[in-house]
């Protein structure tokens, strides 16, 4: 069975989960899912893995960014 490519793997739903409720005001699902998988790639290219807690820290500044910006614009 294959992903499409907003679908979270399932040792990040948790991580998805958290960081949708967090951001819940800021973004929708869908970039909190974008920004969880550039994050889970770019762990996996510097550092070989991409454990759930590195991932979840990473897209947490990805979306802390993206927030900024986008108040920044308004």
């Amino acid at each position: 069975m294959s992903q499409t490519h907003d679908a979270t793997p399932r040792d990040l739903a948790s991580v998805a989960t958290r960081l949708s409720a967090e951001f819940k005001d800021v973004h929708p699902e869908s970039t909190v899912s974008r920004c969880i998988d550039a994050a889970r790639h770019g762990a996996q290219d510097v550092v070989g893995h991409a454990s759930p807690d590195l991932v979840e820290r990473i897209a947490r500044q990805h979306l802390k960014v993206l927030a900024l910006a986008l108040s920044e614009q308004r």
